[in-house]
């Protein structure tokens, strides 16, 4: 497990002894967790999600006391397809555009390098022996290709809603599908690209409702039920989404 909490705003603290570390596991400490939570997320990393109040001690009894779960939820995220679980793919489905890339690897000398050769042909080549450079360019190209989908829908849900945002940002998260923060920026993670399109909106009409109200009140879930009567269903399918997300994503 992570010995080390880590902190938007403050320096890590240590949670546990080195020799208790474990890979995959990480705790973070969150300014508006109200209680301890587990969340297993694709390639079996787990985030461990405590809030500013807990003790050391209080967490390593909880991860104790819920280990046994966490262990089945990643024996079954890596039963997943094996399509889903390769170090670098054959092919990537993105799920939000309906886009389909077939990926050609091509050993060579020098650096590794991601081309796009062809439409819906992604091309790398170099030494692949090195999954991890693969993997990076794989996922800088995602970032953009979500940066290339995902925002001008943003823009015109904003539109279609009348709810206006600042700017838009896409990132590679973790933890979180998206974020708006009060000065109107919203951050969209780019794993939404292996989920269905309605779910996708669903979570851009989510963070736009957020640009009203900074919290999940009442008036919140009526503004987000009032163009979205269905969010309840694709909420749960979003809560679901990362069994959705191949491994290269996060590195394996």
């Amino acid at each position: 497990m992570s010995r080390s909490v880590s902190l938007d705003t403050q320096p890590q603290l240590s949670l546990w002894p080195a020799e208790s570390e474990e890979d995959g596991w990480r705790v973070r400490v969150s300014q508006r967790a109200r209680r301890l939570s587990i969340r297993v997320h694709a390639g079996g990393h787990v985030e461990i999600v405590v809030p500013r109040w807990a003790r050391a001690g209080v967490v390593e009894r909880f991860v104790r006391r819920h280990r046994g779960w966490v262990e089945r939820k990643i024996a079954q995220l890596t039963a997943r397809s094996p399509a889903l679980r390769d170090p670098i793919p054959r092919t990537i489905e993105l799920a939000a555009s309906g886009e389909s890339f077939g990926v050609v690897t091509r050993v060579a000398s020098g650096r590794t390098r991601l081309n796009e050769t062809l439409p819906g042909s992604i091309e790398l080549s170099g030494d692949l022996a090195r999954a991890k450079d693969a993997q990076r360019l794989l996922q800088s190209w995602l970032i953009e290709r979500s940066r290339a989908i995902l925002v001008p829908r943003l823009e015109e849900l904003a539109l279609e809603t009348g709810l206006q945002f600042q700017r838009a940002q896409v990132r590679r998260q973790r933890s979180r599908w998206g974020s708006c923060s009060v000065r109107g920026t919203v951050s969209l993670n780019c794993c939404l690209m292996f989920q269905r399109r309605e779910v996708v909106r669903y979570l851009l009409l989510h963070e736009l409702c957020h640009t009203r109200h900074m919290n999940h009140s009442r008036r919140f879930w009526q503004l987000v039920e009032r163009f979205e009567p269905g969010h309840r269903a694709l909420d749960r399918e979003l809560r679901r989404g990362w069994q959705n997300v191949p491994a290269w994503v996060f590195g394996t």
